[in-house]
């Protein structure tokens, strides 16, 4: 009832649709159904049987042109149900026929939204799903392969033999099949054929776990069942707005704030988590679970005041000493450090803790690894075809082909899961310089431009706008970040006005021109004063964050401290003075970690950080001054309300360069609240430093970095000063004010303590 060729064709593994050949056919006479033949391929059976619970009988099924294509007609008009008994080197097993499960979960409407590049769940149907059909539980799998002749799915439950589970090819080149009785922990791959015959084992693109590295199969994971507790967390953010609020992040990668000794058994939210993640690169050490860094890490962020933790990318990487850059599974959180639900609890217990997480995103590149997106079904398929276009060669790494649609499907979806799945709260976008021109980091000779001749990459471009418009539509509130080193135009305003849709941009000038600054010796920074000043120039163009990260403490760079000139009691000083000065300065603000406490060394992403530092009393008042710095920035709204609107910042003076002093205001959304800001950016006190004020009162002294606390000479104007009745600076009042040795003050116009002199004043005259 088979012709030869059918068999063969599965057999050879070379059928695009299985489901025409395998499993249950109606036979018709006079269109009425009056029996079934059911076929199965059982690469390594003996025998095999069809049983019918309906009617409690056993059908020996015959071999049919191969010794392991079985066939057999039962006589029934409906067949409801049936499985198959197979005899296997002597032991007999009892199965569903995966073929048996012929209505696909993938609908024709799935497929047209993907093609089009708009199904923004398509995460829900692709990759690996465990159901229900039929009331048969299992796995439905489905991958996107249009240029494979043929597709199958292995892993240990069928010896990972591609012979044993062929996938059906749908619309679009997606390819299905649903495995009965697999569940959550399955182990499993794509075998991908091309036309050639060229055979590639693949890890699911959509897949939600993976094993640890070197390991690469990917692992049926649950993501709905774990029970969330963020409901008002989440609901506040939908009704805010995140650039009238305060935000100081803390930018972590993981696998380097600390460690665990290796004979200390990991936990994870089901308890113990096996095997041990070693740390490869140090001996005797561990990684920290999930469920461990919600127990140490978000504390330690909330103790000193932090509104966000930046995490280094968290989807699934190879290599370590990539920091997680190069992306192997874009939806699966990396099992370093333990299961999904792990991570789960982990952005649970932030939120719980009053801490929004970001983790950075990285859509521009991914590595050529054998068992990721590279060439996947035997083409260029995520990747433009074109080196000149698709390869970063000084990465050794390719470039989405953003012009597909179902690649750029593939990446805004990806935004969309971290959001829902795993609730973050913002994404920080890596390298978007690198997708927005065709000849980044490439030579002349090259690259290729684009159809006006220009640099720009225009589909990289209508990409980065897709997946921020589809972001804000989903998750108002939500942070979408760009680093963005260029001078591109508007990256940060809205894409209906021809922006990139970003909400926040790094300032990477400012970065460059601070830390130019702050390493020179003070005595030159007179000359210097330009850099200190020039962001205002252009500070309102975009909504920029401030950020000193990773970037600036690795590659020879030294830690922040160590790029600071002096003596020891000078370099802590210094730093006091350049980060008052950030959180004085309009935008956001980001720091990587370890500035907090001083270290000395760079980054080491093997290592932990130098935490033996905080024994000493200098590392121990640094730290206390990151505390207060964040506390009085949570407390005081003149140093985040307006943050992008030009009332917000002004210069009371900024050209004292031969003090290298600067002074300006900011302003909150309360007319009347505003605060005093004057930076001494060299050693030499100022024992009568006059500053201008726009209202006359009693000026507390908020905040010192010179503070005996921190560490400072404790030089200060004991609690504030009196504004005089002395126009100066273009301001009708004054202060007469003590500056400190490498210092920075804030001082705030105390109304209450003013009013009150006043009206002691008024009293004395009458």
């Amino acid at each position: 009832m088979i012709a030869q060729d059918q068999v063969n064709k599965i057999v050879w593994n070379q059928h695009h649709d299985p489901f025409e050949v395998l499993g249950p056919h109606p036979l018709e006479q006079n269109g009425k159904v009056h029996s079934w033949v059911i076929r199965a391929y059982l690469p390594n059976a003996e025998k095999a049987w069809v049983i019918c619970p309906d009617d409690r009988k056993e059908y020996l099924m015959q071999a049919i042109h191969h010794p392991n294509f079985f066939e057999c007609k039962i006589d029934q008009e409906e067949l409801i149900d049936y499985q198959l008994r197979v005899r296997e080197s002597g032991h007999e097993r009892v199965i569903y026929d995966p073929y048996a499960f012929r209505s696909p979960q993938l609908t024709d409407t799935d497929i047209h939204l993907f093609a089009e590049g708009n199904h923004h769940r398509i995460y829900e149907k692709m990759g690996a799903h465990v159901m229900e059909i039929n009331g048969v539980k299992g796995v439905y799998f489905a991958v996107w392969a249009p240029n494979a002749r043929n597709v199958s799915i292995l892993g240990s439950f069928n010896n990972w033999d591609g012979r044993h589970h062929q996938m059906r090819k749908r619309g679009n080149g997606t390819w299905d099949l649903f495995i009965p009785e697999l569940g959550e922990g399955t182990h499993y791959k794509y075998e991908v054929k091309n036309f050639d015959g060229h055979i590639y084992e693949k890890t699911d693109p959509y897949g939600f776990w993976q094993e640890v590295r070197p390991k690469t199969a990917s692992i049926v994971a649950d993501l709905d069942s774990y029970q969330w507790h963020d409901e008002e967390w989440l609901e506040n953010r939908r009704n805010s707005e995140p650039l009238k609020k305060p935000i100081s992040v803390y930018e972590v990668h993981l696998g380097s704030w600390r460690h665990e000794a290796i004979d200390y058994p990991p936990q994870g939210v089901d308890g113990p988590e096996t095997p041990v993640q070693a740390n490869d690169y140090k001996p005797g050490a561990r990684y920290l679970t999930y469920y461990e860094l919600a127990e140490r890490l978000i504390p330690y962020v909330k103790d000193l005041g932090y509104t966000h933790v930046e995490l280094l990318p968290v989807a699934e990487y190879p290599f370590d000493g990539s920091w997680g850059y190069q992306v192997t599974g874009y939806y699966a959180p990396t099992s370093r450090f333990g299961k999904p639900r792990d991570f789960m609890y982990f952005v649970d217990k932030c939120h719980e803790n009053g801490i929004g997480v970001i983790v950075d995103w990285v859509p521009g590149h991914f590595p050529k690894d054998g068992h990721g997106l590279a060439f996947f079904d035997g083409s260029h398929l995520y990747e433009y075809a074109d080196p000149r276009i698709g390869e970063h060669k000084q990465w050794g790494t390719l470039v989405f082909n953003y012009g597909r649609n179902e690649v750029r499907n593939f990446l805004v979806a990806n935004v969309i899961f971290w959001f829902d799945k795993f609730h973050i709260d913002g994404i920080r976008v890596d390298a978007v310089a690198s997708m927005l021109y065709r000849n980044y980091l490439r030579p002349d000779g090259e690259w290729t431009a684009n159809e006006y001749g220009g640099s720009e990459h225009l589909e990289a471009r209508e990409f980065i706008c897709q997946f921020n418009s589809v972001l804000y539509n989903y998750y108002p509130g939500a942070l979408s970040i760009a680093e963005e080193s260029t001078e591109w135009p508007m990256v940060s305003w809205p894409t209906y006005v021809g922006g990139l849709g970003f909400n926040l941009k790094w300032n990477m000038g400012w970065m460059h021109d601070i830390l130019d600054y702050f390493s020179m010796d003070p005595w030159f920074r007179q000359f210097h004063q330009n850099n200190l000043t020039f962001s205002m120039w252009y500070h309102h163009s975009e909504n920029y964050m401030l950020a000193l990260s990773h970037d600036e403490v690795v590659h020879c760079k030294s830690n922040m401290i160590g790029k600071m000139p002096g003596d020891e009691w000078q370099k802590y000083a210094n730093v006091r003075a350049l980060f008052s000065h950030m959180y004085g300065h309009p935008g956001k603000k980001t720091m990587f970690m370890s500035m907090e406490f001083g270290q000395w060394s760079e980054w080491n992403v093997w290592g932990d950080l130098e935490w033996h530092l905080l024994q000493y009393e200098p590392h121990q008042q640094l730290k206390l001054f990151f505390q207060d710095l964040n506390a009085l920035y949570l407390r005081e709204p003149a140093l985040y309300e307006k943050d992008y609107e030009e009332e917000g910042f002004e210069w009371i003076d900024c050209s004292d360069n031969r003090h290298s002093v600067i002074a300006y205001i900011r302003r909150s959304n309360d007319p009347g609240n505003f605060l005093i800001i004057v930076c001494n950016f060299t050693p030499q006190p100022h024992s009568h430093y006059r500053v201008g004020v726009p209202e006359l009162g009693f000026y507390t002294e908020i905040f010192n970095s010179d503070a005996r606390q921190y560490g400072g000479s404790n030089m200060g104007n004991l609690g504030g000063k009196w504004a005089e009745e002395w126009s100066y600076q273009n301001m009708p009042y004054s202060l007469d004010l003590c500056l400190p040795p490498l210092g920075a003050l804030i001082l705030k116009l105390d109304r209450d303590k003013s009013q009150e002199a006043l009206d002691v004043d008024s009293e004395t005259i009458e």
